[in-house]
């Protein structure tokens, strides 16, 4: 399972101080890249609203700020304490909203991935 959120990649190449990292992330190549090979690979892609707020949710209590400047990395919460980068917060948080899709099955993902037969051969000694 892949699990992905739908960014505002115009409105953020709006923002002259990340136009450039931005534009050479190439964001919507990646996205069509997901939903084209996973199915090959019997992956399910979940893509998650831009509106939910995954930077601004604690990963460890559920509490949501009202807000959080693309200024602050650090993210900390004011219900528990709990302190992190706020774009691993945010992928703690899409990781949950994957794990919840009624369609996630653990191990499941993995079963119909293709097998490919690897044998060691152990070293002669002379």
């Amino acid at each position: 399972m892949v699990v992905i959120e739908d960014l505002n990649v115009s409105g953020m190449l709006a923002n002259g101080k990340l136009a450039l990292a931005i534009a050479d992330g190439s964001f919507y190549e990646f996205k069509r890249q997901l939903e084209y090979k996973c199915p090959l690979y019997g992956a399910k892609l979940i893509v998650v609203s831009r509106w939910f707020p995954s930077s601004k949710t604690c990963h460890c209590c559920g509490e949501v700020k009202q807000s959080l400047s693309l200024s602050e990395r650090i993210f900390q919460c004011e219900k528990c304490g709990w302190t992190c980068d706020r774009d691993l917060n945010a992928a703690l948080n899409l990781e949950r909203v994957g794990r919840a899709a009624p369609e996630f099955t653990p191990g499941d993902c993995w079963s119909r991935l293709p097998r490919w037969k690897q044998e060691v051969k152990p070293k002669s000694v002379s």
